[in-house]
């Protein structure tokens, strides 16, 4: 770390004593004056050479051809050499080359102090050494203004004329001011070189970062973080803020500096932060499972929240949480009854808010509304009404969703959900445009972007962000956990930086159930409003979760302990209506009616149109019943068989049920969602 802040600037303030030397001001002078030799030397050199060359070639016309020549190729040589260099820098050399070569030519002809030689030689030599010490000392940046004294680092990578300030040297980290030449170049120009810097350096490209000043387009600070501080795994042992609020800071993981990585969901009026909506995007193998846990175990800790879940996968990795959500859904026609709950309860909550004084959610708008200043009556006094959690929905495998419902399922709720209290989270492989909406992807702000394919790294990531030296795509899934986050909330210089995520292992299942029952028992249930407006759409579907009751177990899951555990595992399993059989027992004689076929023979009679159609709306009862709130012909092809019936018929009878306000259709071709009995038109 030293050689690297050494590398990017000189400190020429530094006093360096030898080794023994005790710190004598003798010793600080000489090493003081170390530095300044080299041009004063060349001149003393130079006067040597041209004496010598006087006693051995004077007056010798071949010498002079072959000493001309010899200052000519030496001065090319220079001016060749010094291409990789600052154009001031190599001219600076060229000119002392040649005045140097030129002298000793002369000297060497007419002799050192032969007619203006000398004075040339006492005037312009130490003329030019000087020169070189006033470079050298123009180097220094004592007072952390913009130098250039970076080694060379930046002329390489084609910045020749910026200029690197004092470094800050931490743990890991470097952080340079670099300030670009005027007119010459853009912060650009830096995000363009960043994989160059990287090369010199012999670091991975994402080890790199630049950050723009905002204020200016020549200025920024560059950060090298030479050192992958993530490489060690570190297990998720629970969950930052049991019983916190919601609108206090989420800890996912921490950065490769050690610090917490946080993110909010709830807007701060007071800190200026809006609420935001979420991305969680990683390709197989990445770690996505566990980021999402470790923000869902975030979300489920905090008092004043109630979670909306939708699963395709059947819950394979949140299984242990399932206990604590307020409503889980198994893709499919559960899902499809979920969004249209959703699109339902945000003007009912939007509403609320506005008729208690709330302009967005706060962790006020959770408690019993006791504040006049937040009441919904009109004289003055508190209303009592009780309070609205925050809301979380969240769409796990959202790929699956989106092709059912369409690439714009979310975006009227991306578009509305924040000014009600009602955070969309989705989780997705690749967050394609062919696979989400544009105005999805706009009104998702917040994303948690783990390992993917190169390719794919426009998708997750702002391109600020990737300009800034942010790139998932070198990770893949070679680094499992490894992230970048961009949230309101997060300071923007943190965008570029990784992070890494806790790893969850079978080792935190136990630790997870007693979350979900701590929920279950502790954590919020949805408020009157956003029950009602589910309720409303989904009917039965939607139950809400309800609070254990004491004494009880919370985590949906009992605990058979051995002498409770009377069931006969080994032997075979018995109908429940068969279980007073006595398998000893003779069969009974045969009776008349036993030997009648019973394929082949004429099927009941068809049901009139009237008979139908209440057979029709009976079995709409069962479905609504059953919680199944989604239906279509394919759900109804057991049904026709029974009653001789077309499934043309039952399309008809399901437009004629929209048609009258039973049904409504869905997003989705030939698919209805079931409007409650008690809320049908």
């Amino acid at each position: 770390m030293d050689h690297l802040g050494g590398g990017l600037v000189a400190t020429y303030e530094e006093p360096i004593y030898p080794q023994g030397s005790g710190g004598t001001v003798r010793a600080y002078l000489l090493n003081r004056a170390k530095p300044h030799l080299p041009p004063w030397l060349g001149w003393a050199g130079a006067g040597l050479v041209g004496a010598l060359g006087h006693w051995r070639w004077p007056d010798n016309a071949a010498a002079g051809v072959g000493l001309t020549l010899a200052s000519v190729a030496l001065t090319g040589a220079t001016w060749w050499a010094g291409k990789n260099t600052s154009q001031q820098r190599r001219l600076h050399s060229a000119v002392t080359v040649a005045c140097g070569s030129a002298w000793v030519t002369a000297a060497c002809l007419a002799g050192p102090t032969a007619g203006p030689v000398d004075d040339i030689y006492l005037i312009g030599g130490p003329a030019l050494a000087l020169s070189w010490n006033v470079r050298m000392s123009l180097r220094a940046n004592p007072d952390g203004t913009p130098g250039s004294s970076d080694g060379g680092l930046l002329e390489k990578v084609g910045l020749a004329r910026a200029q690197i300030g004092a470094a800050k040297v931490e743990p890991n980290r470097v952080t340079a001011p670099l300030a670009l030449a005027g007119g010459e170049q853009t912060n650009d120009d830096v995000t363009k070189a960043l994989a160059r810097i990287a090369s010199a350096l012999d670091l991975p490209k994402n080890a790199i970062r630049y950050t723009p000043d905002p204020e200016s387009e020549r200025r920024g600070q560059l950060v090298i973080v030479p050192e992958d501080m993530l490489a060690e795994v570190v297990e998720w042992e629970g969950p930052s803020n049991l019983g916190g609020s919601i609108a206090e800071p989420l800890v996912l993981g921490r950065y490769d500096d050690g610090s917490a990585l946080v993110m909010w969901l709830p807007g701060d009026p007071e800190a200026g932060r809006n609420s935001t909506h979420g991305l969680i995007a990683g390709g197989t193998g990445s770690g996505k499972g566990d980021a999402a846990l470790n923000l869902l175990t975030e979300i489920l800790s905090r008092r004043d929240v109630i979670v909306w879940f939708s699963d395709p996968k059947a819950f394979q990795d949140f299984a242990p949480l399932r206990a604590g959500l307020d409503w889980a859904a198994e893709g499919g026609s559960q899902t499809e009854v979920l969004v249209a709950a959703v699109e339902a309860v945000i003007p009912a909550r939007t509403g609320w808010l506005g008729s208690h004084g709330y302009r967005e959610w706060v962790p006020e708008a959770a408690d019993v509304q006791n504040n006049p200043a937040h009441s919904c009556r009109n004289d003055g006094r508190a209303c009592g009404c009780a309070g609205m959690p925050f809301l979380v929905t969240w769409f796990e495998e959202a790929a699956n969703t989106l092709r059912n419902l369409g690439d714009d399922a979310f975006t009227g709720i991306a578009q509305q959900a924040r000014s009600a209290g009602v955070s969309l989270i989705v989780s997705l492989q690749r967050p394609s445009y062919d696979q989400m909406s544009t105005s999805t992807r706009a009104s998702l702000p917040s994303v948690i972007a783990l390992g993917c394919d190169p390719r794919d790294e426009s998708f997750s990531l702002p391109e600020t962000v990737l300009d800034a030296g942010a790139h998932p795509g070198t990770w893949g899934n070679r680094r499992p956990g490894y992230c970048y986050a961009v949230s309101p909330g997060i300071d923007e210089t943190r965008y570029p930086s990784p992070a890494r995520t806790r790893r969850f292992t079978i080792r935190a299942v136990p630790v997870m159930e007693q979350l979900a029952a701590w929920a279950q028992a502790n954590g919020a249930t949805a408020d009157p409003v956003t029950a009602g407006a589910a309720s409303g759409v989904a009917g039965r579907a939607y139950t809400g979760r309800t609070a254990a009751d004491d004494g009880q177990q919370t985590t949906g899951l009992r605990v058979v302990r051995d002498e409770e555990d009377d069931m006969d595992h080994g032997g075979g399993l018995v109908d429940p209506e068969d279980v007073d059989i006595d398998p000893e027992e003779e069969l009974p004689e045969p009776e008349e009616g036993d030997d009648a076929p019973i394929f082949g023979q004429e099927t009941g009679h068809k049901p009139s149109p009237e008979e139908a159609r209440e057979l029709f709306a009976q079995a709409l009862e069962e479905f609504e019943d059953a919680g199944q709130m989604i239906v279509g012909p394919r759900d109804f092809m057991d049904w026709c068989d029974r009653h001789n019936l077309s499934r043309s018929w039952v399309s008809k009878r399901l437009k004629e049920a929209a048609e009258e306000g039973r049904l409504e259709a869905t997003n989705a071709t030939g698919r209805w969602r079931i409007v409650p009995a008690r809320t049908a038109a």
